[in-house]
């Protein structure tokens, strides 16, 4: 299949972006009521097809350390493979804002460190905005992050990287205390420079309390509707992880779907008929191969000596001894 095959463009939603989107859309569409969807992303296949779907914003989120790399906690996340992803994404879905995450210790040891690494998922990761996990406490770093031009997404509510000094992961602002801490943090990372905030795992009535308070674009995951923005990894989106949050419904079922088509491989290859076409050479030149004799007791091609290698079903497979000396990969 050609380049020009594999870009044309499937069905798109009603109501999904059709039109690149910037964080001015974004904007736009938060003061006008029109919801925006985002969605994780690791990959630039992946991108891809979110954007032909509409999806305006791909968070290429610290969640790859569990979803791409199999780690059990979002804290194991490498900075360097996460700036490498970012860079996919965007390559994959040029015309989509994509947000980058930044890891745990990316930002928290100084501010020199917090922004240089900001930066290089500008620069090297060709990001759009840079999301961090905070509260009040880093509004400092938040507002020099700012003055040297990265966009940022402050996120409160329940933050994952805090899972292992909380005991897990957990829901925030079910108390009063908490739900009143989770708004003044979400004005004071406002008041520092956040172009956007992302709010997770809260009542609805706190989130309708940081919309209240706040002036920015708001996305949501598993904090109720009305958010100007929703977000969930692809992966709970699409059936593919064994215990989705309960905040995530899933709209396909594609993990099956994938175990169905492996299955279907393994059967294919087992009775020899993978499909496809086979690749053929030009007029003439097959004549001109030398030992073309079908193997027969032990000699291959010219009298070659034949050496046998282990099949699945306990037999041999026969091949030329001189066959063994080919360039790896070829």
């Amino acid at each position: 299949m050609s380049q020009s095959d594999r870009s044309q463009s499937g069905p798109v939603s009603p109501g999904a972006a059709t039109n690149p989107v910037t964080l001015r859309t974004l904007q736009e569409m938060a003061a006008a009521g029109m919801p925006f969807a985002c969605l994780t992303c690791y990959d630039a296949t992946m991108a891809r097809w979110l954007s032909r779907g509409g999806v305006h914003v791909l968070l290429v989120g610290d969640t790859a350390a569990e979803m791409v790399l199999g780690f059990s906690r979002t804290i194991d996340m490498p900075l360097e493979v996460l700036i490498a992803l970012t860079a996919g994404v965007k390559r994959g879905a040029p015309d989509r804002v994509v947000m980058a995450d930044m890891p745990f210790m990316s930002y928290q040891a100084d501010e020199g460190t917090a922004i240089r690494n900001a930066g290089r998922f500008l620069t090297e990761g060709m990001a759009d905005i840079v999301k961090v996990e905070a509260d009040a406490s880093f509004a400092p770093v938040i507002g020099r992050m700012s003055r040297a031009g990265v966009p940022i997404c402050g996120h409160i509510g329940s933050r994952p990287q805090l899972a292992t000094l909380e005991g897990g992961y957990k829901a925030a602002g079910r108390t009063a205390t908490e739900a009143n801490q989770i708004v003044a943090d979400a004005m004071a990372l406002e008041d520092a420079g956040c172009r956007q905030l992302l709010i997770e795992a809260v009542p609805p009535e706190v989130t309708e309390l940081v919309l209240n308070r706040t002036r920015v674009p708001v996305i949501g995951i598993g904090a109720g509707p009305r958010c100007h923005g929703q977000v969930l990894v692809v992966q709970d989106l699409l059936g593919m992880t064994e215990h989705p949050p309960r905040f995530a419904d899933p709209v396909a079922q594609l993990g099956d779907e994938i175990t169905g088509a492996a299955a279907e491989w393994v059967r294919r290859v087992g009775e020899r008929a993978t499909g496809g076409q086979a690749y053929k050479m030009r007029p003439g030149e097959a004549a001109q191969l030398e030992g073309t004799q079908p193997l027969a007791d032990g000699k291959g091609p010219a009298g070659a000596s034949v050496h046998t290698y282990p099949s699945g079903n306990g037999g041999g497979v026969r091949r030329p001894q001189a066959e063994r000396t080919r360039t790896p990969g070829v």
